[in-house]
């Protein structure tokens, strides 16, 4: 069931959504939490259709908050509201508002999504483009207890990877690491099964891929080793290797599909690591919402030390990384003004 509401309020809304449910049937919808999805129209549809999915394993509230561009000073100046009111099979397995926000009303969006949020419950806040570089201190993200990113989607991954370090909050965490729990998972019971110690390790994917840079700074943190970041064409993470006292663990995933796991002593294995769909990695993010503080250990490791987008970075426990461009600056400036002042 859609029903459409032009030049609305929150109250309105509200009143529809419980007249959307009385007419299905379901006055009492259970569900956990809200998901509120800031996102554009151009992504919109993608992002509302991941959400969806995910509201089957966690029946949610989806409120999606468009910000409609203004293009005369006249439009910009008139604030309005449109919303669509999405319940039953049309919303997954809770329900959707599509907030489009005109004008003024753009830039307080939060005045809107509070009176929508469902009492006593959880909020969860995702962008899936165009994060804000604090999420935290923005006014949606300070509504919620977990506030979810995805770095790949930025137009510099690797630059916007130091930022999501240097603005970290508890409660943040990013679709990018989301994509790494397989591998993690996968390395950690290669690493039960074959306990050594790890002399060095070296992570292999495509350039510019911000999940290869996360999967190197988490091995070189847990591990206390040097890891070395190579390049291949993709899709993703190719492979990992790590060098232990008693041999060689290699995990290679060619296809983006099917990985082989090759250990001494030990057939070959071949075991399932495809990629997984934004529903899937959305739908585990919200499976927990507390804060993640190994995802905020790997963040803040060594984010300054990666290497530019076409070359590969070393990271590791004894890697010091070299000082920014202009850090020596105010020090040569400082001793040039004291030999001047000496002559």
């Amino acid at each position: 069931m859609k029903i459409d509401l032009t030049e609305t309020t929150s109250s309105k809304i509200n009143q529809a959504l419980v007249s959307a449910r009385r007419s299905i049937g379901t006055p009492a919808i259970g569900m956990v939490l809200t998901l509120v999805v800031v996102t554009d129209e151009e992504n919109a549809y993608d992002a509302l259709r991941a959400a969806a999915d995910s509201s089957r394993e966690h029946p949610s509230r989806i409120i999606a908050v468009i910000k409609r561009i203004s293009r005369s000073p006249r439009s910009r100046r008139d604030a309005r509201l449109d919303a669509e009111i999405r319940v039953g099979s049309d919303s997954g397995s809770g329900e959707t508002v599509v907030l489009r926000l005109h004008g003024e009303l753009a830039n307080h969006a939060q005045s809107v999504v509070l009176p929508l949020l469902l009492p006593d419950a959880p909020v969860v806040v995702w962008w899936p483009e165009d994060a804000p570089a604090d999420p935290a201190k923005d006014p949606l993200g300070a509504l919620a207890q977990r506030r979810i990113t995805d770095t790949y989607s930025a137009e510099h991954p690797l630059d916007e990877l130091a930022v999501r370090a240097a603005t970290y909050n508890p409660g943040d965490t990013d679709l990018a690491w989301t994509r790494i729990t397989p591998w993690r998972s996968m390395l950690a019971a290669a690493l039960d099964q074959q306990p050594a110690q790890v002399i060095s390790a070296t992570v292999e994917g495509e350039s510019d891929n911000p999940s290869c840079e996360l999967l190197a700074m988490w091995l070189a943190d847990r591990l206390g080793v040097t890891v070395e970041r190579t390049l291949s064409g993709g899709p993703g993470l190719t492979a990992v290797r790590l060098e232990t006292k008693n041999g060689v663990i290699v995990l290679d995933r060619a296809d983006g599909s099917l990985a082989t796991l090759s250990m001494v002593g030990q057939p070959d294995r071949a075991v399932a690591l495809k990629r997984r769909e934004t529903a899937e990695l959305l739908a585990e993010e919200l499976r927990r919402l507390d804060p993640d503080n190994i995802y905020e250990s790997t963040v803040k490791f060594g984010v300054e030390r990666l290497g530019g987008p076409a070359e590969a970075s070393s990271v590791g426990a004894g890697h010091k990384p070299s000082p920014p461009a202009g850090a020596a600056a105010p020090a040569a400036k400082k001793a040039a003004a004291k030999k001047a002042a000496s002559k």
